[in-house]
């Protein structure tokens, strides 16, 4: 079982914008759906801490092997990663899948939702680029292999 790889930095803010946009569905305590930012799609997802097992069909976590924003979101839900609801509120509007289609690169979306931030919320580069390295400093500490289907 393949062990998940800390993902890129911006997953953590796509993950915090489903939170706090309401965008995840808890079925039970290892178990929540997690719908996209354009609604096209329900990510389904399972963790369980204990074993130290995660599953998430998002491209992240399914294709590429790292913890993709389904699961951080969840981790967010469940108080294990912290939650900055400030940031969270001017990033519930972002089409994050739309931004990374169009732009084919995390590090250009990053700089526009920095940008966005720090015009429309006056919430500061460098706050939300502390919230980012705390919450992927967290997640380096748990260790999740990935699981290749729900379990039953």
């Amino acid at each position: 079982m393949e062990t998940l790889r800390l993902p890129p930095k911006i997953k953590v803010l796509e993950a915090l914008s489903a939170l706090v946009g309401n965008r995840l569905e808890v079925l039970n305590e290892h178990m929540c759906r997690v719908k996209s930012s354009d609604g096209s799609r329900t990510y389904t997802v399972y963790v369980d801490l204990s074993k130290g097992v995660a599953y998430s069909d998002d491209n992240g976590t399914k294709l590429r092997g790292y913890i993709g924003y389904p699961i951080i979101a969840f981790l967010m839900y469940k108080k294990v990663l912290p939650v900055d609801e400030d940031i969270g509120k001017g990033l519930v509007d972002i089409p994050w899948r739309q931004l990374n289609e169009k732009y084919k690169k995390y590090d250009i979306v990053m700089s526009l939702v920095l940008e966005k931030l720090e015009k429309e919320y006056s919430i500061p580069r460098y706050r939300v680029l502390r919230y980012v390295d705390d919450v992927m400093s967290r997640l380096s500490k748990i260790k999740l292999r990935k699981l290749d289907k729900l379990p039953l």
